[in-house]
């Protein structure tokens, strides 16, 4: 479908006021209109295809490293499908169905004390998210709340808080970190990835149950999604880097609010690691867009499955 120029003006507009009000100081977006025309606009284009077929509402599992940039392609998209092809989008991530501190006390308590952080499969609350997902989907909608979580509190807001959804969406852009991951064989799970694993999951207890989560629960979840885009970065150490980046722009937009320092987001991130590596070698051959980012943060390619 080719835009007019009024449409493509209107669109490049909306785009670049959105980029202005997400800048970091230090990291400022680069090359936005060749962004726009060899990344987000064909990408907008490839969901609106899929989505014609039959114009039943779509789920877009949108899958990165943190730090990626899954949030702000999420928004990106939405505005795209939006003035485009007048797509009604809403997007929302997994991280909003975290369990609650409480819960995940009482996880740590009971299985291991490595469920006390959030991150890994088996801290959302997925009985909530598929139900979620199954209702948006259905063809005789009628309202629903998404959850919110909020990271500076390290727990869920109260219901008044959630994101109200309405009307029924054409497109729902549902991105996080582990959105589409697959179980990982037994046999890896054996060798520790880092200290972490090393000296507080001597026994596998933990990652044996992220893996078991992982075939039941969630495999369930990610069947609900029609296409999955990922977000390949160079490497796992990459994640660090951007995950700082992140916590910066937590600092600008929770002030007053608790935020990680270094050494705090490097025992964080351990947390991450084994499933982040696990997806980086694998992932890539079940998504059905694979967009590669560069070691300077930038879009380096994209290729549609």
């Amino acid at each position: 479908m080719k835009l007019s120029s009024l449409k493509y003006q209107k669109i490049k507009k909306k785009y670049l006021h959105f980029l202005k009000s997400q800048e970091v100081t230090s990291e400022p977006f680069r090359n936005k209109i060749g962004q726009l025309n060899n990344f987000y606009l064909p990408l907008s284009e490839f969901i609106y295809r899929n989505y014609s077929t039959n114009k039943k509402t779509k789920i877009i599992g949108l899958t990165g490293g943190q730090g990626s940039g899954k949030s702000t392609i999420s928004n990106i998209l939405k505005i795209l499908l939006k003035e485009a092809y007048g797509l009604n989008t809403i997007t929302f991530s997994i991280d909003d169905f975290y369990k609650t501190y409480k819960e995940r006390k009482k996880m740590s308590e009971k299985v291991s004390p490595l469920f006390l952080t959030r991150g890994v499969p088996g801290t959302h609350d997925t009985n909530l998210l598929f139900t979620c997902l199954k209702k948006i989907k259905k063809s005789n909608f009628s309202k629903i709340l998404i959850p919110k979580f909020d990271k500076s509190i390290d727990d869920r807001l109260p219901k008044k808080k959630w994101q109200k959804v309405e009307n029924k969406q054409d497109i729902v852009i549902f991105e996080g970190w582990c959105v589409g991951v697959t179980p990982q064989k037994e046999k890896d799970l054996i060798v520790p990835i880092n200290e972490l694993e090393k000296d507080k999951d001597k026994k596998r207890i933990w990652r044996t149950k992220v893996n078991t989560e992982l075939k039941n629960k969630y495999k369930n979840i990610f069947k609900l999604i029609n296409i999955s885009i990922f977000l390949k970065v160079p490497s796992f150490s990459h994640v660090f880097k951007w995950r700082l980046l992140q916590e910066k722009k937590l600092s600008v937009t929770s002030k007053g609010k608790k935020i990680m320092n270094k050494t705090q987001i490097k025992n964080f991130i351990m947390f991450y690691e084994r499933l982040t590596k696990h997806m980086l070698k694998n992932f890539s051959k079940s998504a059905d867009s694979i967009i590669k980012i560069d070691e300077k943060h930038r879009l380096k390619s994209i290729r549609f499955n």
